[in-house]
Protein backbone atom coordinates (compact mmCIF):
# COMPACT_ATOMS: atom_id res chain seq x y z
CA UNK A 1 0.00 0.00 0.00
CA UNK A 2 1.37 3.24 -0.87
CA UNK A 3 1.35 5.78 1.72
CA UNK A 4 0.19 9.40 0.30
CA UNK A 5 2.48 12.35 1.58
CA UNK A 6 0.68 15.28 3.30
CA UNK A 7 1.47 18.87 1.78
CA UNK A 8 1.51 21.46 3.74
CA UNK A 9 -0.92 24.38 1.98
CA UNK A 10 0.73 27.27 1.01
CA UNK A 11 -2.16 29.59 3.12
CA UNK A 12 -0.65 27.70 6.19
CA UNK A 13 2.34 28.13 6.17
CA UNK A 14 3.96 31.44 7.77
CA UNK A 15 5.22 33.41 3.66
CA UNK A 16 1.61 31.88 2.47
CA UNK A 17 0.06 33.93 5.26
CA UNK A 18 1.39 36.92 4.57
CA UNK A 19 0.99 36.71 0.48
CA UNK A 20 -2.49 36.04 1.00
CA UNK A 21 -2.86 38.83 3.59
CA UNK A 22 -1.34 41.55 1.57
CA UNK A 23 -3.33 39.93 -1.46
CA UNK A 24 -6.68 40.42 0.84
CA UNK A 25 -5.20 43.81 2.00
CA UNK A 26 -4.63 44.98 -1.81
CA UNK A 27 -8.45 43.77 -2.93
CA UNK A 28 -9.94 45.48 -0.22
CA UNK A 29 -8.39 48.95 -0.47
CA UNK A 30 -8.67 48.48 -4.63
CA UNK A 31 -12.87 47.96 -3.92
CA UNK A 32 -12.57 51.25 -0.97
CA UNK A 33 -10.09 53.14 -3.18
CA UNK A 34 -13.26 54.39 -5.69
CA UNK A 35 -15.67 55.61 -2.29
CA UNK A 36 -15.14 58.64 -0.97
CA UNK A 37 -14.55 59.43 2.94
CA UNK A 38 -17.62 61.62 3.82
CA UNK A 39 -17.20 65.28 4.42
CA UNK A 40 -17.74 67.24 7.50
CA UNK A 41 -21.33 68.62 6.99
CA UNK A 42 -23.19 71.21 8.38
CA UNK A 43 -26.78 72.73 8.42
CA UNK A 44 -27.33 76.14 6.37
CA UNK A 45 -30.47 78.00 6.27
CA UNK A 46 -31.66 79.78 3.06
CA UNK A 47 -34.77 81.25 4.87
CA UNK A 48 -37.28 78.49 5.50
CA UNK A 49 -35.42 75.90 4.09
CA UNK A 50 -32.38 73.56 5.35
CA UNK A 51 -29.44 73.03 3.26
CA UNK A 52 -27.13 69.79 4.28
CA UNK A 53 -23.62 70.77 2.82
CA UNK A 54 -20.68 69.02 2.80
CA UNK A 55 -17.29 70.92 3.78
CA UNK A 56 -14.73 70.96 1.64
CA UNK A 57 -12.04 73.60 3.27
CA UNK A 58 -8.81 71.99 1.77
CA UNK A 59 -7.25 72.24 -1.65
CA UNK A 60 -7.55 68.97 -2.57
CA UNK A 61 -10.95 68.20 -1.51
CA UNK A 62 -11.99 71.77 -3.02
CA UNK A 63 -10.29 70.61 -6.09
CA UNK A 64 -12.42 67.48 -6.08
CA UNK A 65 -15.50 68.81 -5.18
CA UNK A 66 -18.58 66.24 -6.68
CA UNK A 67 -16.21 65.26 -9.57
CA UNK A 68 -17.78 61.51 -10.06
CA UNK A 69 -20.78 61.35 -8.63
CA UNK A 70 -23.95 60.43 -10.36
CA UNK A 71 -26.61 62.58 -8.18
CA UNK A 72 -26.67 64.37 -5.11
CA UNK A 73 -30.07 64.15 -2.82
CA UNK A 74 -32.78 67.10 -2.73
CA UNK A 75 -31.57 69.97 -0.52
CA UNK A 76 -27.80 68.45 -0.30
CA UNK A 77 -25.03 70.70 -1.31
CA UNK A 78 -21.49 71.30 -0.78
CA UNK A 79 -20.21 74.29 0.54
CA UNK A 80 -16.72 75.29 -0.08
CA UNK A 81 -14.69 77.59 2.29
CA UNK A 82 -11.98 79.61 1.07
CA UNK A 83 -8.90 81.63 3.60
CA UNK A 84 -9.76 84.79 2.78
CA UNK A 85 -12.84 86.44 0.21
CA UNK A 86 -11.21 86.46 -3.62
CA UNK A 87 -12.51 85.90 -7.08
CA UNK A 88 -13.27 82.23 -7.38
CA UNK A 89 -13.93 80.31 -11.08
CA UNK A 90 -15.58 76.67 -11.00
CA UNK A 91 -15.61 74.53 -13.97
CA UNK A 92 -17.50 71.16 -14.03
CA UNK A 93 -14.65 68.73 -15.55
CA UNK A 94 -15.52 65.31 -14.67
CA UNK A 95 -18.95 66.57 -13.00
CA UNK A 96 -21.44 64.15 -14.14
CA UNK A 97 -24.22 65.81 -12.34
CA UNK A 98 -25.91 69.70 -13.49
CA UNK A 99 -25.45 71.85 -10.80
CA UNK A 100 -26.43 75.54 -9.39
CA UNK A 101 -23.35 77.44 -8.10
CA UNK A 102 -24.21 80.67 -5.52
CA UNK A 103 -21.10 82.82 -4.63
CA UNK A 104 -21.39 84.38 -0.97
CA UNK A 105 -19.40 86.83 0.36
CA UNK A 106 -17.95 86.96 4.16
CA UNK A 107 -21.49 87.57 5.88
CA UNK A 108 -23.22 84.41 3.72
CA UNK A 109 -24.74 87.01 1.23
CA UNK A 110 -25.09 85.98 -2.11
CA UNK A 111 -23.07 87.83 -4.61
CA UNK A 112 -24.57 85.92 -7.84
CA UNK A 113 -25.08 82.18 -9.09
CA UNK A 114 -24.47 80.27 -12.30
CA UNK A 115 -26.32 77.24 -13.73
CA UNK A 116 -23.34 75.04 -14.72
CA UNK A 117 -23.56 71.77 -17.07
CA UNK A 118 -21.85 68.79 -16.83
CA UNK A 119 -18.62 67.85 -18.26
CA UNK A 120 -17.60 71.62 -18.89
CA UNK A 121 -14.48 73.37 -19.00
CA UNK A 122 -16.53 77.09 -19.11
CA UNK A 123 -15.60 78.73 -16.42
CA UNK A 124 -18.05 80.46 -13.84
CA UNK A 125 -16.49 82.93 -11.59
CA UNK A 126 -17.70 85.27 -8.82
CA UNK A 127 -18.68 88.48 -9.77
CA UNK A 128 -16.66 89.69 -6.73
CA UNK A 129 -14.29 88.44 -4.24
CA UNK A 130 -15.78 85.92 -1.92
CA UNK A 131 -15.34 83.55 1.25
CA UNK A 132 -17.90 80.89 -0.13
CA UNK A 133 -19.29 79.13 -3.01
CA UNK A 134 -22.72 77.22 -2.55
CA UNK A 135 -23.46 74.30 -5.54
CA UNK A 136 -26.63 72.78 -5.45
CA UNK A 137 -28.83 70.73 -8.13
CA UNK A 138 -29.14 72.98 -10.68
CA UNK A 139 -31.88 75.07 -10.25
CA UNK A 140 -32.63 74.82 -6.84
CA UNK A 141 -31.86 78.40 -6.26
CA UNK A 142 -34.53 79.75 -8.75
CA UNK A 143 -36.75 77.53 -7.80
CA UNK A 144 -37.02 78.96 -4.23
CA UNK A 145 -36.45 82.20 -5.48
CA UNK A 146 -33.36 82.42 -4.16
CA UNK A 147 -30.95 85.25 -6.03
CA UNK A 148 -28.26 88.04 -5.17
CA UNK A 149 -28.57 89.56 -1.86
CA UNK A 150 -30.44 86.60 -0.40
CA UNK A 151 -28.37 85.63 2.56
CA UNK A 152 -27.80 81.99 3.53
CA UNK A 153 -27.24 81.48 7.33
CA UNK A 154 -24.88 79.13 8.81
CA UNK A 155 -21.90 79.67 6.35
CA UNK A 156 -19.83 81.18 9.45
CA UNK A 157 -19.86 77.53 11.08
CA UNK A 158 -17.76 76.25 8.59
CA UNK A 159 -15.31 78.78 8.85
CA UNK A 160 -11.93 77.81 7.10
CA UNK A 161 -10.21 74.89 9.60
CA UNK A 162 -6.64 75.57 7.58
CA UNK A 163 -6.22 79.47 8.44
CA UNK A 164 -3.28 80.05 9.81
CA UNK A 165 -3.90 82.31 13.44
Amino acid sequence: MQRLRRFRPIAASRAGRGVLGLAAMALVLAATSSLRAAEPEIALNAGLYVIRAEVVDAPETRARGLMYRKSMPANHGMLFVFAYPERQCFWMKNTLIPLSIAFLDDRGVIVNIADMQPQSEDNHCSARPVRYALEMNQGWFAARNIGPGFRIDGVEKARHRHERP
